[in-house]
């Protein structure tokens, strides 16, 4: 059970977290508050257990490569701990599940999942054929965001798309922090990242990534017609980007890995803002 535990990675519950920052994020701008007790409910089980099929497939996509990965070669299917096809069985019974979930949900958002399966199986063959794997990665996680808008309130407006390019463009920006840890090692086995394109610009290249982030947050804060709280919680979150900024200076392997946990509190600081400003600022129909 152990083995298959690690392969979920249910003892790192990172991922899990930075997939249900941006949700929870869209839930509450698609509700203008608090969303239903069932969407919510159904979103949250759902990200845990699309979180879990990503890193199944992920790892059965790179069975032949993460032996030769010094961060991955412990891994349960890198180790035969579990097999291929075991990890695929896994894969479809917790796509199953959370399909089983959306079921509960309207026809629009039924559909969409369709689309977010897809994207979720995609994501780990991508870094054999694209330098951009990272930005598969975004949209992957992100595909949740006008999930939970249709859900919520049965459209996909202007404002779901503002909020899933900026979370694409966070996701590429601590995706390639990520990457930058394994650089050297990609380099040898031949798989393709952000980290590997940018090279030696990776660390401005990041920062400018990362401000765009911030100013299509500040834009989503104004189309929404949000307040202080919600400003207060993206200061908050710019803080952390510096923090960031300077742990990967010297792109030392445990500082990229430092800087890319630490984005769990950026995407906390803006749903506490978001949160907050709702708490304060009820919207009154």
């Amino acid at each position: 059970m152990g083995h298959y535990v690690r392969l979920m990675r249910l003892d790192r519950p990172i991922g899990t977290l930075l997939l249900l920052w941006p949700t929870l994020w869209a839930l509450w701008l698609a509700a203008e508050g608090v969303p239903d007790g069932l969407v919510l409910t159904v979103f949250v089980l759902g990200v845990f257990l699309m979180r879990s099929a990503g890193c199944v497939i992920n790892d059965y996509a790179d069975r032949d490569i993460d032996p030769h990965v010094a961060r991955t070669r412990d891994r349960p299917i890198a180790t035969g701990q579990v097999s291929p096809r075991e990890a695929l069985v896994l894969f479809v019974v917790l796509c199953a599940m959370a399909f089983g979930l959306v079921l509960l949900m309207n026809t629009l958002t039924v559909l969409l999942s369709l689309a977010g399966v897809a994207l979720a199986g995609l994501y780990p063959f991508m870094k054999r054929y694209t330098y951009l794997p990272q930005v598969v990665l975004g949209a992957a996680f992100g595909w949740g965001i006008p999930m939970a808008f249709a859900a919520q309130t049965g459209t996909v407006p202007q404002l779901a798309w503002l909020v899933f390019v900026a979370n694409v463009l966070w996701s590429t920006a601590y995706d390639t922090m990520y990457a930058m840890a394994d650089r050297d090692d990609d380099l040898r086995v031949g798989v393709k990242s952000t980290a590997i394109l940018f090279g030696d610009l990776d660390r401005a290249i990041i920062a400018g990534i990362q401000a765009v982030v911030l100013f299509a947050l500040v834009l989503l804060g104004e189309r929404a017609e949000l307040h202080l709280p919600y400003y207060l919680g993206l200061a908050a979150a710019a803080a952390l980007v510096g923090h960031q900024q300077h742990l990967i200076r010297g792109r030392e392997r445990l500082r990229c890995l430092q800087a890319f946990l630490n984005n769990n509190w950026f995407g906390a600081a803006v749903f506490a803002g978001l949160a907050l400003d709702y708490w304060l600022y009820p919207v009154v129909l």
